[in-house]
């Protein structure tokens, strides 16, 4: 858990990072209706403001979309929903939520620098009542529930709940199955193997990782590796600011040379450093990559794409720390006319037939009933997703700590795999931003 600090002269410090790291994203305008009133019973009907980002073919439009039609027949009220691109509710949310335009229930992103600047600040509701109330802890494995509880100063992992994720997601491997048979090669079960598995194919000069140094898979990657060397303190030190982070400690001194030492044996393509997300994808899915280390939130694209071989997904070779955490969350604004319809929505969103729309559909629930999972390869996805949780491995994401970290990780990795700085440099660039992004959190 993190440490609770209470103090003005710190909050507002950590409100002013946040507010430039919110604003930075883009002012882009957001236009609502108005709204206000007292709370409405949701057996006088109403209506519900829902604002989420979720394209309607996914896992997740899928299933609220059906939660609306359930809402709307068994409370009788009305579901006004607005869809908001994730871009628009992120940079424009700390000014509309203080307004009467504000939506009565949003998702919203999950981490200190997004829902818990909105917690600190008191744009959203503490909602821990209505947690005891409809009994979500129960549902929800520790690991979740860290992403969705916050300190008066906006640090995650504290007592009070702001937010209720219904799904997950993590980093694992993709393993192109027909690749590994033309190679005579099986899929790795330890970190010996699956270097192995590289040398193979780069004998056969094939390029094993799809990877991409412009955008987030290299990054994660590199913090896979830290977490090969890692317990659960140094995640709790690295994303609850317990203690200070050893940039020159074995945990990233291990990640940062063996990154290194990948795009040297030609595990990576020498041009990763202006590969996207999106290049890296595509080369797993055309077959040209035959392994990728990436999120959950890919394979229902790969399902509906990667259709010309057989592939699968585990988690990365012997870890016992993986990346994920829960999905973004349901938010409740402060604002809010109508709390108490948001809380039922909220709990429909968590019933069994829901949360079995999101697992058949290449999403990740969080409280399915393993039976409703009809699915063969959503039920790999969620066996993988639940080892994990079972194993209290969910460590969150490398960036997640500071406002802006993200784009230093990017620019202090591309130095490190063109070899424009060598690994200690890259280290020590990277612990001076860390240090001074957290600095108002610790």
């Amino acid at each position: 858990m993190a440490r609770t600090t209470p103090g003005t002269t710190r909050r507002n410090a950590r409100r002013g990072a946040a507010t430039v790291a919110v604003l930075t994203i883009g002012a882009l305008a957001l236009s609502a209706c108005g709204g206000g009133g007292a709370d409405a019973d949701p057996a006088d009907g109403g209506t519900l403001k829902l604002w989420h980002y979720e394209g309607a073919d996914s896992a997740m439009g899928k299933a609220w979309a059906e939660a609306i039609d359930i809402f709307e027949e068994e409370t009788g009220a009305t579901v006004e929903f607005e869809e908001k691109s994730f871009e628009q509710i992120q940079s424009t949310a700390s000014q509309v939520l203080d307004t009467d335009a504000a939506p009565d229930l949003m998702e919203f992103n999950k981490g200190n620098a997004t829902a818990g600047f909105l917690a600190s600040t008191g744009l959203i509701s503490d909602i821990s009542d209505a947690v005891d109330e409809f009994g979500w802890a129960d549902k929800l494995a520790p690991s979740l529930q860290t992403t969705a509880k916050y300190t008066d100063d906006g640090v995650m992992g504290g007592d009070n709940w702001y937010g209720i994720p219904n799904y997950g997601e993590f980093v694992g491997v993709y393993y192109n199955l027909d690749a590994f048979a033309d190679a005579g090669l099986e899929v790795p079960t330890t970190y010996d193997e699956f270097v192995d598995v590289l040398d193979a194919f780069v004998a056969k000069g094939i390029t094993p990782l799809a990877e991409a140094g412009a955008e987030y898979p290299l990054g994660q990657l590199w913090y896979q590796l830290a977490l090969s060397q890692a317990d659960r303190q140094f995640v709790d030190d690295y994303q609850l600011y317990e203690n200070p982070v050893d940039w020159e400690g074995p945990e990233v001194t291990y990640a940062s040379e063996t990154l290194a030492e990948y795009v040297d044996a030609g595990y990576i393509g020498s041009d990763v450093s202006s590969i996207k997300a999106e290049d890296a994808g595509v080369s797993f899915i055309n077959g040209s990559a035959p392994i990728f280390v990436s999120g959950s939130w890919w394979y229902g694209r790969f399902v509906a794409e990667a259709t010309g071989f057989d592939w699968t997904m585990t988690a990365f070779p012997e870890a016992t720390l993986s990346l994920g955490s829960s999905g973004n969350l349901w938010v409740v604004p402060e604002n809010a006319a109508n709390k108490e319809l948001a809380y039922e929505f909220i709990d429909i969103t968590m019933r069994p037939e829901i949360q079995a729309i999101i697992g058949n559909n290449g999403g990740v629930p969080v409280a399915a009933d393993p039976a409703d999972i009809t699915d063969e390869k959503s039920q790999e996805l969620i066996t993988v997703f639940n080892g994990i949780l079972d194993a209290d491995g969910l460590s969150f994401y490398p960036d997640w700590p500071a406002p802006g970290f993200y784009d230093v990780i990017v620019q202090q990795l591309q130095g490190l795999v063109t070899g424009s700085q060598d690994v200690a440099t890259t280290n020590a660039k990277l612990g001076a931003q860390y240090d001074e992004g957290t600095a108002d959190f610790r």
